[in-house]
C-alpha cells in the first residue's frame, strides 16, 4: 500500500506521495490512514465543478485534483478579480474544503501559483518574475524530467529561463520548453469546458433562498421573459432549455426540457418546467433552498414569423406541439412516437416508430434524400400485422396461384376472389443470400372479408412446399 494524498501536516512530517505505508508508519507512528476512494474523489471534483458554474460557464477539469475557471468577461459581475477569488476560496472554506487558487493570464501560470503562491493575482508582465523562484514541478513536468534536470543543477524555473533554448530542447526534449512557454503565456493552451456553453442564458441571484415550487416557476417565467427580446433580436427560438438550480449548500440541479417546435413564448417555457418539476418532484431535494436560478438555451433554431389569421392564430400546429411538449416533459422523450417511412420494400420494415422530436417537420428515416418506393395505398391493408402469422393454405394453384381456401386462427376460409401476385424480392443485404421471394395476394372470402396473404418463397427456391402467412386485413 502506498500514499496517494497528504494533508499539510503529513507534508510537514516529511512524508511523500508514492511512499510505502510501512515506511510512513515508521517515520510517523501516529499517522492517521484513510482508505483511498478514487470514485468518490472524482464525484466530489465534478460536484465542485458544478458549483463553480455560478462564476463562469467555462469550467474545465484539471486532472484528479484541480479545476480551471475561464473568468473572461465574468469579473465585472463580482466587482474585481480579487473579490472573485476571495469569494471562491471563502465559500469553499465554508463548505469544509481548504482550496488554493490564483488568477493569471495563462492556465500554466495559474496552475503554478495555485500550488506555490495561492491567493495571488498576476499581471501578464509579472509571469517571469513569479515563476523564477518556483521549483520545476510548477511547470507540470513529469517526475523523470525533473530528476534529470536536477542532476545537472537545474532546480528552479529561473534556472532554465536564462538558458539557450536550442541546447535545452536538444538535451531534455521539447516538453520542457512547451511547458515553460505555456506558463509564460507565449504558447496558447485552450481549455475544454466539461459542459456545452449555452448560446443564451439568464440568471437571477436571490438575497433569500427559495424552496417553494411555485416560486421556482415564477422566477423561471421571469427569466424566460428576459430571454424573449434576445430571441427576437436574433430571429431565433429555443428547442432545448436547461434550468440550473444552485442550492445554498453547493448542490446543483440541472433540469432539461425540450420542445417539439421552436418556441420563444415565456408562458410555454414555464409550462414545460411545471410538468418537469412535477415529474421529478421526489428527486428534487430543495434542502435549505436555492440561491441562484439560471435558465440556459442549449439549442436554438431560426424562428419563422407567420402572419396571424382572423382568429388570432398564426400556427395551426401550435396546440399540437404544446400538447406534445407537456406529455414529453412529464413522461419522458419515449412517451410519444410517430410513424415514419423507412427504405425497405418488405412491408414490416417499410415503416417504423420514432420518438416525436419535431412537430413542425415530420420525422424522417436515416437517409431522407433517397426515395422511398411504396405501392399505392389501395393495395395495402388497413391493418398490417407487426409479425406475419402462419396460415395453412389448401389447394393452392401451381406455380403462382392463390389458395382455394386457408385455415387461420382455427377458422377455415373459402376464397371467392383473389388478386395477385405482387412479388417482393428478399433483402439479401439484411437476410443473407438465402432470402426468399414473397408473392402477395389480396383475397376475399365468401362472406366479403378481405385478407392479405403471401407465399414465402417460390416453388423453385424451397425443397418442400412454400409456407403461407397472413400479413394484414383490409377494411
Amino acid at each position: 500500500m502506498h500514499i496517494v494524498a497528504l494533508d499539510v501536516c503529513g507534508e510537514r512530517s516529511g512524508l511523500k506521495r508514492g511512499q510505502g505505508l510501512a515506511e510512513a508508519r515508521a517515520m510517523c507512528p501516529g499517522i492517521e490512514i484513510i482508505q483511498a476512494d478514487p470514485a468518490a474523489d472524482k464525484a466530489l471534483l465534478i460536484s465542485l465543478a458544478d458549483w463553480c458554474d455560478r462564476y463562469t460557464p467555462l469550467v474545465a477539469l484539471d486532472g484528479e485534483n484541480g479545476l480551471y475557471l475561464d473568468i473572461t468577461g465574468c469579473v465585472h459581475l463580482h466587482g474585481s478579480e480579487k473579490a472573485l477569488l476571495s469569494d471562491v476560496l471563502s465559500r469553499l472554506f465554508g463548505l469544509g474544503i481548504a482550496a488554493r487558487g490564483a488568477i493569471s493570464s495563462s492556465a500554466g501560470l495559474s496552475w503554478a501559483m495555485a500550488r506555490y503562491r495561492s491567493g495571488e493575482i498576476a499581471a501578464p508582465q509579472q509571469a517571469e518574475a513569479i515563476l523564477s523562484p518556483l521549483p520545476l514541478a510548477a511547470l507540470r513536468l513529469p517526475l523523470e524530467a525533473i530528476q534529470t534536470l536536477a542532476r545537472v543543477g537545474l532546480k528552479t524555473v529561473g534556472d532554465i529561463i536564462v538558458l539557450p533554448r536550442a541546447p535545452l530542447a536538444r538535451r531534455f526534449g521539447p516538453s520542457v520548453l512547451l511547458r515553460l512557454d505555456q506558463a509564460l503565456g507565449f504558447e496558447d493552451e485552450p481549455l475544454s469546458p466539461r459542459l456545452p456553453v449555452a448560446s443564451l442564458s439568464a440568471e437571477r441571484r436571490l438575497a433569500s433562498p427559495i424552496q417553494d415550487e411555485d416560486d421556482i416557476l415564477e422566477l423561471t417565467l421571469q427569466l424566460a421573459r428576459s430571454l424573449k427580446q434576445r430571441f427576437e433580436e436574433r430571429e431565433e427560438g429555443g428547442r432545448l432549455f436547461e434550468l440550473v438550480l444552485f442550492r445554498v449548500d453547493g448542490k446543483v440541479f440541472r433540469i432539461r426540457a425540450a420542445t417539439s417546435a421552436v418556441s420563444k413564448d415565456p408562458e410555454r417555457i414555464s409550462a414545460l418546467y411545471r410538468e418537469r418539476l412535477q415529474a421529478i418532484h421526489d428527486d428534487l431535494d430543495v434542502g435549505y433552498g436555492f440561491e441562484i436560478l439560471r435558465l440556459c438555451v442549449l439549442k436554438t433554431e431560426r424562428y419563422a414569423v407567420v402572419q396571424e389569421d382572423f382568429s388570432g392564430k398564426s400556427d395551426p400546429a401550435r396546440s399540437l406541439s404544446a400538447f406534445a411538449d407537456r406529455v414529453l416533459a412529464r413522461f419522458g422523450p419515449e412517451s410519444l412516437s410517430v410513424l415514419v417511412l423507412q427504405e425497405s420494400h418488405v412491408p414490416e420494415r417499410a415503416t417504423n416508430f420514432m420518438p416525436v422530436s419535431d412537430i413542425a417537420r415530420p420525422a424522417v428515416a436515416e437517409k431522407p434524400d433517397l426515395p422511398v418506393l411504396a405501392s399505392p395505398p389501395s393495395t395495402r391493408p388497413l391493418r398490417l400485422f407487426r409479425h406475419p402469422e402462419r396460415v395453412d393454405a389448401i389447394a393452392a394453384e401451381l406455380p403462382e396461384g392463390a389458395p382455394a381456401s386457408f385455415k387461420w386462427r382455427r377458422t377455415t376460409y373459402q376464397v371467392a376472389r383473389a388478386e395477385g401476385p405482387e412479388r417482393i424480392a428478399g433483402e439479401w443485404w439484411i437476410d443473407g443470400e438465402d432470402a426468399l421471394t414473397r408473392d402477395y395476394f389480396r383475397v376475399e372470402d365468401a362472406d366479403g372479408r378481405r385478407f392479405w396473404l403471401f407465399r414465402d418463397g417460390l416453388y423453385s427456391q424451397v425443397v418442400i412446399s412454400p409456407q403461407w402467412f397472413m400479413h394484414g386485413i383490409f377494411a
